[in-house]
């Protein structure tokens, strides 16, 4: 190739050049000037749409608007109103500040810019089509704001254009690209159509008390109806907003809105602190849903680290860490079993377990208990529980009857129980159906129990307790489990033993090609131990056990899901209502550790409804 000769590039093709990491696809034209709209103070934006964006992008607002010699500034690189020093820079207000957007869309576009300044007797006008036709602005019939126009974008950079998508699917980003806005700015009204079709009409929320009407507009009914407010402030910075419940996880991350200081923002901090707070109660293949707000000292961060502005960097970024982490995890952590609020289990996919096989028990789930403990009047049915609070297994011993029993004596003997006190909101077992569920009575109907996903929970919160206060302790096994494996895998195995030894696992090697579980956690000892140590050695195999050591929670979660009762085990009575009380007193108990919902509650009002009772 032959020597070129360094030269400066003209400002046209070095705004097309900024265009390419700005402005990638009509989402992003309409995300730069509705911010402009939104930092000129607007209180109204509206956006028309037409050919997914490609053929027309018209952006009005009703902002302070932009004086007749200010114009042809505003299609210059570089210039802007937003920042005039470093120390601005640093303590960015706005939404943008680069002064780049509007010279790059009219870079690659044809482009027409009106605005009118409230004091003017008219608006003043500029348009181009990838370089201005004419700098001297021209009189126009503006109302009092700006009103933008792109056309034909990328019809000088055809280029462009052929790694665009379908013109539903580039729609499709310009509609999320307004929704997370609408998000950010409660108190600003949004509408947009799309080839004439109105879309979207959002009012405006002038309380804190209408922002949630916002919510439910904008992510949907079945969120709003699953999501939890928090609001909490540490040493200065605010979280605010609604975290959905586990039950209404995602398979796509697609109801995750993030804001700091009113900037949608994908942060991988802020990711990894949501995604511990739900780590023991969400599948990893399973994304929450939220609409969070983080309001900083504009000095605590670092806006100017992305061109499109969606990263920033904290100056300490553990504060705002814990906070996130800490606030979500807590909130999840108060819901308690509480029949008196509903709230709609609702899985955005139905999931394979037992519970999301029958639609019908797909009801409405009901929580936030404060727990308590039980009344000294149950203590006869829990006799036979152990101090872990979960009876041993059983199978019930048959019962004599010395004189004969009609089905209905025996079916009114076996629902002859008194109502259960207030204070045990998953009420008392009544039967086992088909040995996964428990149905249960409390005063508001019936209580409907995956009996593996809850005691799973209930020993994974035990395990977690007991961990926290140093190693798990051990119970000797009367029967050691032996497993035999090639010798290769028996020599690692051994090797980890005192990391096993932590969480109560004593774990002998017998001969070259085989190794004892000797000793378990007493809360695991009734549990399948053949197959706990069986994965421990396939997770050993795929080279995870490493890995698995350090992430405490997963070892704990399938420790509980291998000791937890299994389906077709039959309960007995008192061993189904042990586990309701165990249920009542344990945190994230209305969900298993993939996020799945373990009970579901039935109102007497549903059951007339199922029944045609009062019609």
């Amino acid at each position: 190739m032959p020597a070129v000769s360094i030269r400066v590039l003209s400002d046209v093709l070095v705004n097309q050049i900024k265009a390419g990491e700005v402005i990638e696809r009509p989402a992003a034209v309409v995300k730069e000037l509705v911010e402009n709209s939104l930092d000129a103070g607007a209180r109204r934006v509206e956006v028309d749409v037409e050919q997914g964006g490609l053929g027309l992008l018209r952006i009005r607002d009703d902002g302070h608007g932009i004086a007749r010699d200010e114009l042809i500034l505003a299609l210059e690189r570089h210039a802007t109103s937003k920042i005039g020093s470093l120390d601005d820079l640093e303590a960015v207000g706005s939404l943008g500040f680069r002064g780049e957007a509007l010279a790059s869309v009219l870079s690659v576009s044809r482009l027409s810019l009106a605005s009118r300044q409230a004091d003017a007797e008219h608006g003043w006008m500029l348009a181009g089509e990838g370089v201005l036709a004419n700098r001297e602005p021209q009189p126009s019939a503006q109302q009092q704001g700006t009103c933008i126009e792109v056309r034909d974008l990328f019809f000088n950079t055809p280029a462009r254009r052929k790694f665009l998508k379908a013109e539903a699917t580039e729609f499709r980003h310009i509609d999320l690209a307004l929704r997370r806005l609408a998000l950010a700015r409660f108190d600003v009204a949004f509408s947009w159509k799309h080839n004439g079709r109105r879309v979207a009409e959002l009012r405006p929320c002038l309380s804190e008390a209408g922002f949630e009407d916002r919510v439910r507009e904008v992510c949907g009914d079945e969120f709003t109806d699953n999501a939890l407010f928090l609001d909490e402030t540490r040493l200065g910075t605010r979280l605010w907003g609604w975290v959905a419940l586990p039950t209404f996880s995602r398979p796509l991350p697609d109801l995750q809105y993030l804001y700091v200081n009113g900037r949608a923002v994908r942060d991988r901090l802020l990711g990894g602190a949501l995604r511990r707070a739900f780590a023991d109660v969400l599948h990893s293949t399973r994304y929450p849903a939220f609409v969070l707000n983080i309001e900083i000292d504009p000095r605590g961060v670092d806006v100017n680290v992305h061109p499109q502005k969606t990263e920033v960097r904290f100056r300490d970024s553990a504060r705002v860490h814990d906070l996130l982490f800490g606030a979500v995890h807590q909130a999840l952590r108060k819901v308690r079993p509480d029949p008196e609020q509903h709230h709609r289990v609702a899985m955005a996919e139905p999931s394979a377990s037992a519970v999301s096989q029958r639609p019908e028990l797909q009801t409405q789930t009901r929580m936030a208990y404060e727990p308590r403990s039980a009344p000294a009047s149950w203590a006869v049915q829990e006799r036979s529980v152990e101090s872990t609070g979960w009876p041993l297994i059983k199978s019930p011993e048959p019962q004599i009857r010395t004189e004969p029993q009609t089905a209905v004596q025996a079916i009114a003997a076996e629902l002859r129980t008194p109502a259960p006190p207030p204070e045990q909101p998953l009420g008392q077992a009544l039967a086992q159906l088909h040995g996964i569920f428990i149905l249960a009575q409390n005063e508001h109907g019936l209580v409907i129990v995956d009996a593996h996903a809850a005691h799973e929970r209930v020993l994974y919160e035990k395990l977690k307790v007991q961990l926290a206060q140093g190693a798990l302790p051990s119970q000797q096994l009367l029967v050691p489990v032996v497993l035999q494996m090639p010798e290769d895998q028996a020599d690692r195995i051994e090797e980890r033993r005192e990391g096993l030894s932590r969480f109560g696992l004593v774990v002998d090697r017998v001969s070259p090609t085989s190794v004892a579980l000797r000793a378990v956690p007493p809360l695991l000892a009734s549990g399948d131990l053949e197959a706990l140590l069986r994965d421990l050695v396939d997770d050993e195999a795929q080279g995870h056990v490493e890995e698995v050591l350090n992430a405490q929670e997963r070892v704990m979660a399938d420790m509980a899901c291998k000791a937890a009762i299994k389906a077709h085990r039959v309960l007995t009575l008192p061993e189904m209502n042990a586990l309701l009380r165990d249920m009542e007193r344990t945190e994230f108990a209305s969900q298993c550790n993939h996020g799945r919902p373990t009970w579901v509650q039935l109102g007497s009002q549903e059951l007339d409804r199922l029944f045609l009772r009062g019609r």
